[in-house]
């Protein structure tokens, strides 16, 4: 990895009519917090299950999580994001976030991204859909990627690959009593695809540069802390580019620091170690990096201590985005292939 010019991250913040538009649903839908939503699971995980993710990979993590046989056969939702509460400075929860993205086979209603927040103490976890409300107080799935979620204090930023990043508040949880495939706001009533609760974007930091956004994380190694994002570049359709990953410094209250004329421009930006780069993570200067291959080999994970030469350590089928559980010493990841899917961590 090589220091290149941050000057294509650039962020700037597009709140829209966001505020509004939550405000009137939160005047007609009830709140639930974090907790209640946990204490509301309806899946459980099961620890330590199957090893198919794994393939070849020696030793196997040092723990892992497999979801429901529902959700690690469906060809309709893929897992992309990953982010833990200790990430957040939450470790007291003890609970991952993991985002989905909806890929069904053949034609079918946009439904958007759910996430799934799974205690690690129960291991029981549900899913929650993203929703982008209106300001006529309904509201719609939000069709993107979700390719990376990063988790600080209340705030989630998702991923949306050409445009930035959306913002979701675990203060804006909101129940919603529809049984039914509609969504939003139908004949006085509020439906969800049949979801409980919702989550509806709340802010938004668009790139105003060349740069993607293919996952994303947060370092809390570094003063001030920093958001984390980057590129995702496969060289059979993009020969000669190279992805890079860059990082901003946040404010206390979890937004990236934006000078006078409200842009917030990268502290810093790399070249990536590697094509076909998943997810990032730096944790007290090294960096990490989740290396897809194919839907049937093993990834990789790249370790790059001096910020140049990596090291390459075999990963499981189908990686996807990173968070880090410093005080454990922990890495975690998500794995994204039908039958492979599992939440699992190695040491940093």
């Amino acid at each position: 990895m090589t220091a290149t010019d941050p000057a294509p991250f650039r962020l700037r913040r597009n709140t829209r009519d966001l505020p509004k538009a939550v405000e009137t649903l939160a005047k007609a839908l009830p709140a639930r917090d974090l907790k209640t939503v946990l204490a509301d699971a309806n899946r459980t995980a099961v620890r330590k299950g199957s090893t198919s993710a794994f393939g070849s990979m020696s030793p196997k993590p040092a723990d892992w999580y497999c979801f429901e046989e529902g959700d690690d056969q469906t060809t309709d939702w893929y897992p992309q994001g990953v982010a833990a509460s200790a990430e957040a400075g939450r470790p007291d929860l003890r609970t991952f976030v993991v985002s989905w993205y909806w890929r069904p086979e053949g034609k079918a209603t946009e439904r958007g991204v759910r996430l799934s927040f799974l205690s690690a103490e129960t291991r029981r976890y549900r899913h929650v859909l993203l929703v982008e409300p209106k300001v006529d107080g309904s509201y719609a799935a939000v069709n993107i990627h979700a390719g990376g979620v990063a988790w600080y204090g209340d705030l989630l930023y998702v991923a949306d690959t050409s445009r930035g990043f959306r913002v979701f508040d675990l203060r804006r949880i909101f129940e919603v009593k529809g049984d039914d495939d509609k969504i939003g706001k139908q004949g006085g009533r509020y439906h969800a695809f049949g979801y409980r609760y919702v989550m509806p974007q709340v802010d938004a930091w668009a790139g105003t540069g060349s740069a993607r956004f293919s996952f994303a994380a947060v370092d809390r190694s570094t003063t001030p802390h920093s958001l984390i994002s980057g590129e995702y570049v496969d060289p059979s359709d993009d020969p000669g580019v190279a992805g890079r990953v860059a990082r901003w410094p946040l404010a206390p209250d979890g937004t990236p620091v934006a000078g006078t004329d409200g842009t917030a421009a990268a502290a810093d930006a790399f070249t990536l170690a590697g094509a076909k780069i998943q997810g990032a993570l730096s944790h007290k200067g090294a960096w990490y990096l989740s290396q897809a291959a194919s839907s049937t080999v093993n990834g990789s994970l790249l370790v790059v201590p001096d910020g140049r030469t990596a090291q390459v350590r075999k990963f499981p089928v189908g990686p996807e985005d990173l968070t880090c559980w410093g005080e454990k010493n922990q890495l975690w990841c998500v794995t994204e292939f039908k039958g492979r899917r599992a939440l699992f961590t190695v040491p940093l």
